[in-house]
């Protein structure tokens, strides 16, 4: 039976990680593909297969993650002094580098000297969400093995394992708003993000139902559920670690949750055209088709078309560009009710 027989959405990684534990595997890989899709859990399998073992913890893997929002080369160095020590127990030692995207410049700089030259024993793992950030000078000397978003059916059974007292309405309504990342689902299937949910989904509609709307506050609330995001990601922290890494771990936190209530949001009204249009069956909140029913109108259909448009730029200009929050995310709601009209 494969080794990656449980991952079998990820035929391409697989059969390259097949062939590696067949033929023998070569100092680097980069597995490469978005978050929240096994990317991590098929990494530790790997390492486990070319260890001969089925412990979690082995004297011969050694895993390193970012603190918080980067890699910084002090991590980088003590993987380096690990590096040049022989195995243990195994007859090769594996690393494991989580979230390497966020390996900063001098960080990338270090771990390049080893990749050029590895110890015969050693094979390194880097996990990326995004190949963009990774420079070329460490692409070219791993292999490359992509992942992709996980279908709909795949997030569905997993839902439906973790959550059966669920509605069949809210199962599926959870799998189509997680978008093929797992990290999304179990975002949704938290009480706290439920709760987050239905305050976003209340701002969403108040842009075209409440004629005194006011984006201040809607921006307020959304910015307020990402804080509430970045406190529970503190409180985690606080426990184990020291302030720097406390402070770096929220601030990663709160922005994935922003970047994931814009998401959902543009889903909103994405679901508005799709019920205006008859297409209920493609929407993604089927779980409030009753709501989406009393909203979805023939006259919102084109500015619900253009609020998707705006949200997604948002989105980008998040992701990419170091904005404020409450200002960004209040022009936002300004233009998508100039365009919604209350």
């Amino acid at each position: 039976m494969s080794t990656f027989v449980r991952f079998s959405e990820h035929s391409d990684a697989s059969r390259l990680l097949e062939a590696a534990l067949r033929e023998g595997p070569v100092h680097g890989y980069l597995f490469h593909g978005p978050p929240g899709v096994g990317k991590r859990e098929v990494a530790r399998a790997f390492a486990r297969s070319l260890l001969g073992t089925e412990r979690e913890f082995h004297p011969d893997l050694y895993e390193l993650d970012a603190l918080g929002e980067m890699i910084r080369i002090d991590a980088i160095r003590a993987l380096r002094r690990d590096l040049h020590m022989r195995p243990f127990e195994a007859h090769r030692r594996v690393y494991l580098i989580h979230r390497a995207h966020l390996l900063n410049e001098d960080a990338a700089d270090a771990l390049l000297k080893d990749l050029e030259e590895p110890p015969s024993y050693a094979v390194i793992v880097l996990i990326a969400d995004d190949l963009g950030s990774i420079p070329e000078t460490i692409r070219s000397r791993c292999q490359l093995v992509p992942f992709r978003r996980l279908s709909e059916r795949t997030i569905r059974e997993l839902v439906e394992a973790r959550a059966p007292q669920l509605a069949e309405d809210e199962r599926a309504a959870i799998a189509r708003t997680a978008g093929g990342r797992m990290d999304r689902a179990d975002r949704l299937l938290d009480a706290a993000s439920r709760e987050r949910r239905e305050s976003l989904i209340e701002q969403a509609r108040r842009v075209y139902r409440d004629a005194a709307f006011e984006p201040g506050e809607a921006a307020a609330a959304l910015i307020d559920n990402a804080q509430a995001c970045a406190g529970a990601a503190r409180a985690i922290e606080e426990a184990r670690e020291a302030e720097q890494r406390v402070k770096r771990a929220a601030r990663g936190a709160e922005r994935e949750e922003l970047l994931a209530q814009l998401e959902e949001l543009a889903a909103w009204y994405r679901d508005l055209v799709a019920v205006a249009v008859g297409a209920e069956q493609a929407a993604i909140h089927l779980d409030k088709l009753s709501e989406l029913r009393d909203d979805a109108t023939r006259e919102r259909l084109l500015g619900a078309e253009r609020a998707v448009e705006e949200v997604r730029e948002t989105w980008r200009q998040l992701e990419e560009f170091q904005l404020q929050p409450q200002l960004a995310l209040e022009s936002l709601f300004v233009r998508v009710a100039r365009e919604l009209a209350a």
